[in-house]
């Protein structure tokens, strides 16, 4: 088989090879999670001998009332990060596995969770909404009244504010794509618009400000302009279809489409509209970006563009030489990704990748692109362009805004190396 030309160095392919058949699909090469990993390859027809096996030889498993994944992939599972696991269990987080996922959807029970006071346990029946503060009416909404509103939907990412912290470190962290950069999912939300509730209770003018108070243990709040509130904020009441589950904030959460997950605020009791912030723990001590000059800057709550290969990445095996499908995903809080360029060389050349439709504003977007690898060493790259011109920065550009002690909105490139032998690592360039 003749492969079309090169558009990038080491072997990067162009994004319509796949569609205009200029690549048999055949010939593709699966990348494994493991050496011993068998590349899969067509075989003729003929040449193969068809058995019947043992799960065609007797009737399968009875109806289960609620379905549950193959316990052939149970592998597939979220990783804990609990830094203070003995003395609260509670608090911490779990990183989507998203290496081991394809699509822009996540599952419900692979959503990344991050608690500061565990999980609570609450009865929809004694559980209400709170809206009080500058506003003509306080109103108080049980979770019966609020599910006979009228409802939207829309799919969107919830994205930590923390994500991908472990590449702050000095040296790279030996880690799964999902353990990096897990802090990230992507469902279809169901809700009432908080517009329409806060129309209802008649905000004053004075209001600029609400003040969102979750009902677990840490009572965690954040404060949020009345402008977001009013634009695409939403109280979620379902996610992927179903109702919300407690780990996301059951019965109900708010929902702050494209701004950092810490303001879309769980197990949500009560909102009190006022004049200006309250600078509360979590937005002072907590879940601000730190400067070289010493002062730590507030309130940037959209997430930047970012984008970060998943196939192949850290910890999987390339099976060989030959054709592969590089594939990741991108996202942006300011709108839709309108571009998506893959590097093998780190950033010397780019090739744009096919991006799947489709594409939504403040959601993941998956991106693909053929590669032909030719055994030499690479390494990969990818670089997200958002519909505001905004570009994803460099890991050295990224640091030389911050001070050293920063966390909080790292979306600089990931960069995988892949050497001879197949073996895939992070690095930093």
């Amino acid at each position: 088989m003749e492969l079309p030309v090169p558009v990038a160095d080491h072997g990067l392919l162009d994004r319509r090879a796949f569609l205009t058949g200029a690549i048999h699909v055949a010939g593709l090469v699966a990348v494994g999670s493991h050496a011993g990993d068998l590349v899969a390859t067509a075989q003729a027809a003929e040449s193969m001998t068809l058995e019947t096996p043992p799960w065609m030889q007797g009737p399968g498993q009875p109806f289960r009332g609620y379905g549950q994944p193959a316990k052939y992939e149970e592998e597939v599972k979220r990783t804990f990060f609990q830094p203070y696991k003995d003395i609260a269990p509670g608090s911490g987080a779990s990183m989507t596995p998203l290496h081991q996922l394809q699509g822009t959807i996540t599952p419900n029970g692979l959503h990344f969770e991050r608690h500061h006071s565990g999980v609570p346990d609450i009865d929809p029946a004694q559980h209400a909404l709170l809206i009080h503060g500058l506003v003509r009416r306080p109103l108080h909404f049980s979770v019966e009244a609020l599910l006979r509103y009228p409802t939207i939907s829309r799919i969107c990412f919830v994205e930590c504010s923390g994500n991908s912290f472990f590449n702050v470190a000095a040296e790279p962290p030996q880690k799964s794509c999902g353990a990096i950069h897990g802090l990230v999912s992507c469902s279809e939300w169901t809700g009432v618009s908080l517009a329409v509730v806060l129309e209802e209770a008649g905000v004053d003018p004075q209001g600029k400000w609400l003040v969102a108070e979750g009902a677990d243990a840490a009572a965690m709040n954040r404060s949020i302009p009345l402008v977001k509130a009013l634009d695409d904020a939403m109280i979620a009441l379902y996610q992927n279809g179903e109702r919300l589950r407690p780990e996301q904030g059951y019965p109900m959460r708010l929902l702050l489409p494209g701004w950092e997950g810490n303001t879309s605020i769980k197990w949500l009791r009560r909102l009190t509209i006022t004049e200006g912030p309250v600078y509360s723990r979590e937005e002072t001590s907590k879940y601000t970006d730190l400067m070289p000059d010493g002062k730590a800057r507030q309130f940037t709550f959209p997430m930047a563009v970012k984008s970060v290969i998943t196939h192949p990445s850290a910890g999987m095996r390339m099976q060989g030489k030959g054709l592969y499908e590089v594939s990741g995903l991108a996202w942006s809080g300011a709108g839709r990704v309108t571009k998506v360029e893959v590097s093998a060389d780190g950033g010397k050349s780019w090739a744009e990748a096919a991006l799947q439709a489709p594409i939504l504003p403040l959601a993941l977007t998956r991106f693909r692109l053929p590669w032909n690898w030719d055994g030499s060493p690479v390494l990969l790259q990818s670089r997200a362009t958002d519909e505001k011109g905004n570009v994803q920065t460099t890991r050295e550009q990224w640091t030389a805004q911050y001070s050293a002690g920063n966390v909080y909105h790292y979306n600089a490139m990931q960069t995988w190396s892949v050497s001879p032998a197949g073996e895939i690592k992070n690095v930093y360039l």
